[in-house]
């Protein structure tokens, strides 16, 4: 399999448009070592990965 590299392509890519919702934040966590152990202040941004992991 070639190795394609982005530089030598860049062209063919074309520009990305991102569409991010506006979010409300109601509440916030009151200790902040746990939301810095989690890696936010806001719960309704705590979204754990519950996937599995692939074994090969």
């Amino acid at each position: 399999m070639q190795e394609i590299k982005f530089d030598d392509h860049c062209e063919q890519f074309p520009v990305a448009m991102a569409y991010v919702p506006w979010q409300r934040f109601d509440k916030m966590y009151e200790d902040l070592e746990k939301a810095y152990c989690i890696g936010t202040i806001f719960p309704e941004l705590n979204k754990p990965f519950t996937g599995r992991r692939c074994v090969s």
